[in-house]
């Protein structure tokens, strides 16, 4: 009779039952049967109870509390005198026991899993005295496992790598599954592999785990990736047993088993002639399948006329042959170069080496183009030599340069001017010809750098550039002068014969074997008592006393003119002058102090702090003349007095007026006419903060007369002022005389006067007083009626 899966888990659960009542039977408490045993004289009581291990099974899920194990010792007679206590793990909380019987039961589903065993401790009680009657012992409850965990993989999913073209039965990987049953009971924990995903290419160990190849030749280059599925089933893989699965992602890894190999037979690239040295000038490959280090190639250049013009490197990120410039391309020496490169591999493996060569071989052309080049010079540099006595116009040298292409374009000279910002130099144009065009120094400039222009006349954006080196050569035109500006000071003490200084002298000139100077003193200081010069033939000279007895007070300074001549062709000379001061020394010789001013100064003030004094008292005196000038200044008046201004003034009053009704403030008949008496008026009712002074009144009287009264006063008061300015001033009045046609055109006269005034003659001053006319006449044309 062929079972089920259910079926047959439902028979383990009642085998395990019948095992686990046989064991309980077996657990009873029996009576021991064993002797007494005595040792040094005292009495070993037997055990009166014993037991065995208790089994239960896991994963009970019954509503009754699952029957353990009895406790029972002989002790009892079953007349209910004796208890029985449990401690222990999981007393009371998973194990109960009937403290009348023994019985021991589990109120919890266990699980081996979580706790394989459990120990606890028993002990019979005396139920009227509660003491015990047999010594505590101790006991083990095993957990008996079923099978309710399937297998697991832990490490899962899995990767793994294997070299393509493997042989069959290459290790790939193990994997492993765990099973949380009990090993050592049953089936449980015995699991079996199989695969469920990844036939043909891989196959599994069903014992181990490890994972092989079932194919041959599996190519990384046709697929390099596989997915496997892998199952584990516990109970030796029989039905009923339980499984769990895992993946395994397996890579093919590259070996080197494809040879390079150009995609082309020949390339061909065209190249301009301009291009400069180091230029790339193609990029080829070679493809192979592989990567990484198997995929690494060497370019070589390994036949063609080429050799020595282009060279090839390969760039190791992209594996290509770049082809490079080595030497400078001319068109009309070559128009193309042929090149026989070869790729190979740089690792080879020698398993393959039966698929043939790994390498290959293709030809390259370069078609060099012409292209329009600048003139060159026949020269990169050019070195020229001209004295610097050269006269304006010396030839120095001549440059050369042609048109390289095949037009051989006529060539034109300049200099570039930012090379010779002076014009020291020109060029002929046509000819190349260098001249002088000013005087040269070469103690100015001893060498001059040049850039010299060759522009084609076709084609003038076509310039080449050479470069000339005009050294200066020496003339002697710079005459011998002191190496420096000598102190010389000679002790009163000195005494005839007394070196006092050594002298040298320099010259800007640079002759081929060097300076030789000679020294003497001049005609007219030959004959001195003072001093005396002596040539030391090494391009120096000693100045000596030729007596002593020198004093300040007779002379304190002399000057001694020296005459240096050199050794040129022709010879220059100079005269120069040392200034020798006489000095105050101590015992050794040093000078204390050289003024002749010395004798007659107090004898604890120096020089320093009577400068000092007398810069103090200038300081005084400049400060007392400037406050002087500033009282001085404070002093005199204004040119024009507010007081004495005899032009009309604004006088400010701090109030408003109440306009032309307010008779209180100003006389408004003095505006309205001009024939009135003018008397100084002051207002009423509010004191002025100016007061002006009062002014002449004039009666009415011809218009030329009281303008010429009008002026008379004011040259009087101009004279009689002390404070008015000595010279002739243009004042301006606002005065009108009686004479005028148009009389006063003001408004307010209008105010006053009830008759009607006729403004016709406006019309007959012209377009000016066109508007007045038209407002205030009474023609025809009148805007009011």
């Amino acid at each position: 009779m062929k079972l089920g899966k259910v079926e047959f888990c439902h028979f383990l659960q009642i085998l395990a039952l019948f095992l686990c009542l046989s064991g309980m039977n077996q657990a009873e408490l029996s009576r021991s049967r064993s002797k007494p045993y005595f040792q040094s004289g005292k009495t070993r009581t037997k055990r009166s109870w014993v037991w065995n291990q208790f089994f239960v099974l896991e994963e009970y899920m019954g509503t009754d509390p699952l029957y353990v194990g009895k406790l029972h010792s002989d002790v009892d007679k079953g007349d209910g005198s004796i208890k029985y206590i449990l401690s222990g793990e999981g007393a009371s909380s998973i194990f109960i026991i009937d403290e009348n019987t023994g019985d021991i039961h589990a109120t919890k589903r266990l699980d081996r899993e979580e706790q394989a065993y459990y120990t606890l401790r028993a002990q019979a009680l005396d139920r009227l005295t509660n003491k015990p009657v047999e010594p505590e012992s101790e006991f083990v409850i095993k957990i008996q496992d079923i099978n309710d965990n399937e297998p697991k993989f832990l490490d899962g999913p899995y990767t793994a790598g294997v070299p393509e073209m493997s042989p069959v039965g290459t290790s790939v990987v193990q994997v492993t599954a765990t099973d949380a049953d009990d090993p050592t009971y049953g089936n449980s924990a015995r699991v079996v592999y199989s695969i469920l995903q990844g036939q043909p290419y891989f196959s599994v160990e069903p014992k181990t785990g490890v994972i092989k190849t079932a194919l041959p030749n599996m190519d990384r280059e046709a697929k390099d990736q596989y997915l496997l599925v892998i199952q584990a089933k516990d109970m030796v893989g029989q039905n009923g047993g339980l499984s769990g699965t895992t993946s395994v992602t397996v890579t093919l890894t590259d070996v080197n088993d494809n040879p390079p190999r150009f995609p082309r037979r020949s390339y061909q690239y065209n190249v301009p002639e301009s291009l400069p040295v180091a230029s790339v000038v193609a990029r080829i490959k070679a493809a192979d399948a592989d990567v990484g280090p198997n995929a690494e190639m060497e370019y070589k250049i390994v036949d063609g006329d080429g050799l020595g013009v282009f060279k090839i490197s390969v760039d190791k990120d992209t594996q290509e042959g770049i082809i490079t410039i080595q030497k400078e391309l001319d068109f009309e020496a070559k128009t193309s170069y042929t090149l026989r490169i070869e790729a190979a591999n740089m690792h080879v493996d020698p398993r393959f080496l039966s698929l043939g060569p790994f390498s290959d071989m293709t030809t390259v052309k370069i078609i060099v183009e012409d292209v329009d080049e600048p003139p060159v010079f026949t020269s990169r540099l050019y070195s020229m030599v001209v004295s610097e006595a050269a006269k304006v116009g010396t030839i120095i040298g001549t440059v050369a340069a042609h048109d390289p292409d095949a037009s051989n374009s006529p060539v034109r000279y300049s200099i570039d001017r930012n090379t010779d910002l002076e014009r020291y130099f020109n060029i002929d144009a046509n000819s190349g010809v260098i001249t002088t065009a000013k005087s040269l120094d070469r103690e100015t400039n001893a060498v001059h750098n040049i850039t010299v222009l060759a522009m084609e006349s076709q084609n003038p954006a076509q310039i080449g550039r050479g470069y000339v080196a005009i050294t200066i050569l020496d003339i002697n035109d710079n005459a011998p002068e002191f190496a420096m500006e000598y102190e010389t000071t000679v002790c009163e003490n000195a005494q005839p014969g007394q070196v006092i200084q050594k002298i040298s002298a320099i010259d800007k000139d640079d002759p081929p074997n060097g300076h030789q100077f000679y020294f003497s003193l001049t005609a007219e200081a030959a004959n001195n008592h003072n001093f005396t010069l002596q040539d030391n033939k090494d391009n120096t000279a000693t100045v000596l006393t030729r007596r002593n007895g020198f004093r300040r007070q007779e002379q304190s300074v002399f000057y001694l003119p020296i005459f240096i001549v050199d050794s040129g062709s022709p010879s220059l000379s100079s005269t120069n002058t040392l200034t020798i001061r006489v000095c105050d020394c101590d015992a050794d010789g040093i000078a204390q102090t050289c003024n002749a001013e010395a004798y007659i100064l107090p004898a604890g003030l120096s020089t320093g702090a009577l400068i000092a004094i007398l810069a103090c008292v200038l300081t005084l005196l400049v400060l007392v003349l400037l406050i002087v000038t500033m009282r001085r200044r404070k002093k005199e008046p204004l040119i024009f007095d507010e007081e004495r201004d005899i032009r009309e003034n604004i006088v400010r009053y701090d109030d408003e007026g109440g306009g032309e009704e307010d008779t209180e403030a100003f006389d408004m008949a003095a505006l309205r006419n001009l024939n009135i008496i003018r008397d100084t008026k002051t207002r009423r009712d509010v004191t002025p903060e100016i007061q002006f002074l009062s002014r002449p009144t004039f009666k009415s009287i011809p218009d030329n007369v009281i303008f010429r009264e009008f002026i008379w006063e004011r040259l009087k008061e101009a004279d009689v002022d002390p404070c008015a300015p000595p010279y002739d001033s243009l004042q301006t009045y606002a005065f009108e005389g009686n004479g005028s046609v148009a009389e006063s055109l003001s408004s307010l006269d209008s105010i006053s006067s009830n008759s009607d005034q006729n403004y016709d003659y406006l019309s007959d001053w012209g377009p000016r007083f066109k508007r007045l006319a038209d407002m205030y006449g009474t023609g025809p044309d009148c805007l009011y009626s």
